[in-house]
């Protein structure tokens, strides 16, 4: 098999924004593991991407002939054995969604598929096709890379005297990491601890869990199932069903449920999203793909947040919030449903987050963490600042 490129299929990605802003369609984390990283372990070998030209630079494409995948597929066990059987004149279909075919090294699009023939998958693949199905899927993905990574393997032994586990054959911890008087009930599903991991005094923990590499759960959280915390992040007070993808802080208290957080976040104190709505219709959520709210079909689907966004103490987000790159959000009251990247203000109204001091800003966090934002990100977040523009109206209006 040649080299596996991972590609955005222009059909899906526009759907999955505000979080492909800043990553291929592949880099977005769900499980365990990000989608590449999934197709990492099944191949035992590197990936690379066919992603947005603003994009490429920071995620490369490998030289040479390759395997395009789709990079919204989430694989498992079989999706192997299906690609293995694929010939260079053949193309994989689910209806008209492409799935895999090779191509040429200097190929940039996916038109060479043209008049190859169509080989139709018998069984419906599971595709990462909107925002909410990060969340939606994220149990099931947490059951699949559970098994994934921890195969073969054994778990580090707790040693806590005043922790309690349920179903600790569930439970799996990696070098490094530390649990003090904890309750952890894998029951449901497996509790993954990532290496260099912190569970601290009083936390309630129920599975399927995912605590990557050095992230922390402070004193007294309680999360419920379906839940993960992306590596060097830190989280409080109450989650349910969420999704963190990581170097991000929600560490105080306040609910989060039914929601995604991308890199680089910052939650206030007593933050709180809404995700249900009381009259428990379906939730609208917005689409970039139409410039409008679209129905969801959900009944629980809180905030989605995408990179580099903070919010301020007591924020209240509505039932069905998005929020793109950069935005700070703060005040009383709820803010608007969709708020624009690189938007600063809240219920009272909106002004531009202007580039040098958000870039300010993003350097200062990203330094904490003992990193640098480089140039080839500060090129990427310029890009997008320019590509989000008419969303912010009221540059258009004043």
């Amino acid at each position: 098999m040649d080299s596996i490129l991972l590609f955005d299929d222009p059909a899906i990605r526009g759907s999955l924004l505000p979080f492909t802003f800043t990553r291929p369609v592949a880099d977005i984390r769900i499980g365990i593991l990000k989608i590449s990283e999934k197709w990492e372990k099944l191949i035992g070998a590197s990936v690379s991407f066919l992603t947005q030209d603003y994009l490429q630079k920071k995620f490369p494409r490998k030289e040479g002939n390759a395997l395009a995948i789709n990079g919204a597929w989430l694989p498992d066990s079989k999706s192997l054995n299906l690609l293995q059987s694929l010939s260079a004149d053949q193309a994989l279909y689910f209806g008209k969604t492409l799935i895999a075919t090779y191509i040429g090294e200097t190929e940039k699009n996916l038109s060479a598929v043209k008049g190859k023939e169509v080989i139709q998958l018998d069984a419906e693949p599971t595709l990462l096709l909107k925002t909410w199905n990060i969340f939606q899927f994220n149990g099931a993905e947490i059951k699949k890379d559970f098994e994934l990574i921890t195969k073969g393997r054994k778990s580090g032994t707790i040693t806590d005297p005043h922790t309690k586990l349920y179903s600790p054959e569930n439970i799996f911890v990696e070098e490094g990491a530390v649990i003090r008087a904890s309750v952890l009930n894998a029951d449901s599903g497996p509790i993954y601890i990532g290496k260099n991991a912190e569970i601290q005094e009083g936390a309630l923990i129920r599975g399927p869990f995912a605590l990557c590499e050095s992230s922390t759960v402070n004193m007294g959280a309680k999360i419920k199932g379906d839940t993960t915390v992306g590596p060097h992040s830190k989280v409080g007070g109450e989650l349910s069903n969420a999704v963190i993808f990581g170097y991000s802080n929600k560490g105080h208290e306040g609910f989060l449920g039914n929601s995604v957080i991308g890199e680089w976040c910052n939650m206030g104190a007593d933050t709180n999203t809404s995700n249900l709505k009381n009259n428990y219709s379906p939730v609208k959520l917005w689409d970039y793909t139409v410039g409008n709210y679209a129905n969801t079909g959900l009944q629980f689907c809180g905030l989605m947040m995408a990179d580099h966004s903070k919010c301020g103490i007591n924020t209240m987000f509505n039932t069905g919030t998005v929020v793109g790159i950069g935005a700070n959000v703060f005040g009383a009251g709820f803010p608007r449903k969709f708020i624009p990247s690189f938007a600063w203000g809240g219920e009272e109204g909106f002004s531009t987050f202007l580039f040098p001091k958000f870039l300010e800003t993003a350097q200062a966090v990203v330094a904490r963490r003992g990193l640098k934002l480089d140039s080839e990100d500060e090129r990427i977040l310029r890009s997008i600042f320019d590509l989000s523009k008419n969303y912010r109206i009221w540059e258009t209006s004043s």
